[in-house]
């Protein structure tokens, strides 16, 4: 009995599995309530909501790179991504927007020692720019709104979901083994089907409520599917970066997840497309 009270061993192996697996769940629900119920708010409150997040990515980035001086470089680089939340927020011209980028770049990187890390800490803000920007920026426009946000987030959610349990029931090859191990292609395949279903519920439900995208119905399952893959390429990217730093996770900061950028890695190169689909759109119009 004395030796039983002072074992190490738990009581039931499986229960510590069962615990992470319901703080996940509970974690990703918290998330998700959280970026719907913002959206659906629209204006300051959902750009504070991703200006929170791209802050927390730009500090994940550069604490994973480990750039010097770290805090000083942080700070500077935080204060110029709510610089831009706020100059979108007034609605201030492309160019103002622009000129204020490329000064908190410059001033950043200045800032940072040694060419490699100027480089990483030039990324990282980039990188921040887009978690911050484009949420919002689609939410506002006249052509999209809320429901082509609910198709970013539609898009990659069922991505995730899918390649996750597509990939644990049917296993076989590896997708890319050298910097994520776990994935397959059954996955992929999986994540991007869902992705194709989910991008056509979204366009159906907005039709039924007077709504629609722009991009109709055959449109919209090409780049539900364009979007589903460059989200898995996005996953592979930070996997790799996390390789490169030697880092499990980018932080701690949610409880089952890892980091912010464990979490919307998928979801920043779907910004990524959607910004340069409205760049090139503006840019030609």
């Amino acid at each position: 009995m004395v030796a039983d009270e002072g074992s190490s061993l738990p009581s039931n192996p499986k229960s510590a599995p069962r615990k992470e697996l319901t703080t996940r769940i509970f974690s990703a629900l918290v998330m998700v309530a959280a970026a719907l119920l913002t959206a659906y708010i629209g204006g300051l409150p959902f750009a504070l909501f991703w200006l929170a997040a791209g802050i927390a990515t730009m500090v994940e980035w550069t604490d994973m790179t480990r750039i010097e001086p770290r805090r000083p470089v942080q700070v500077i680089l935080g204060l110029g991504l709510t610089a831009l939340t706020f100059l979108f927020v007034l609605d201030v011209g492309f160019g103002l927007f622009l000129a204020a980028s490329l000064a908190v770049l410059v001033v950043g990187v200045v800032t940072v020692r040694g060419a490699e890390n100027k480089l990483w800490a030039a990324s990282g803000f980039i990188y921040a720019s887009l978690i911050v920007l484009v949420p919002p920026i689609v939410r506002e426009h006249p052509d999209l709104g809320i429901l082509g946000l609910l198709w970013m987030f539609a898009v990659v959610w069922a991505t995730d979901i899918a390649a996750y349990f597509t990939g644990r029931t049917f296993g076989g090859p590896k997708l890319y083994p050298a910097i994520s191990p776990k994935k397959t292609w059954s996955g992929f395949i999986g994540g991007v089907v869902a992705a194709a279903l989910g991008g056509v519920l979204v366009a159906m439900a907005g039709h039924h409520y007077g709504a629609g995208l722009p991009f109709g119905l055959p449109g919209t399952i090409a780049l539900s599917i364009v979007a589903s893959i460059a989200s898995q390429i996005g996953d592979l990217g930070e996997s790799a970066l996390k390789r490169h730093c030697q880092v499990k996770d980018s932080s701690h900061l949610i409880p089952g997840h890892g980091g912010v950028m464990d979490r919307i890695d998928g979801f920043w190169a779907v910004c990524l497309i959607v910004a340069v689909v409205l760049l090139t759109v503006h840019l030609t119009a």
